[in-house]
């Protein structure tokens, strides 16, 4: 496997964290239109995006594997 260097793993992370936030917005609009039928509001807007950005970012974490706890050496080398 390819080893990244850290500026780069930093902007793929945020490349993908944006599109997750970007399509949580969309999805999550979607949704509350549908399930409520409420007209969209700025308020809406707010708190829906206020909702996706966690989920995209966790989102991103898990897939891309970051490891926020520092692994010992010995446990990397068996992985």
């Amino acid at each position: 496997m390819r080893k990244v260097n850290g500026k780069r793993r930093v902007e793929v992370f945020l490349e993908f964290v944006i599109f997750g936030v970007v399509m949580g917005i969309v999805e999550d609009m979607i949704a509350v239109v549908l399930a409520t039928g409420e007209t969209i509001t700025w308020n809406i807007i707010i708190i829906v995006t206020l909702v996706a950005i966690p989920f995209a970012a966790i989102g991103e974490l898990i897939v891309d594997r970051v490891h926020l706890i520092p692994r010992r050496e010995e446990n990397q080398k068996k992985i």
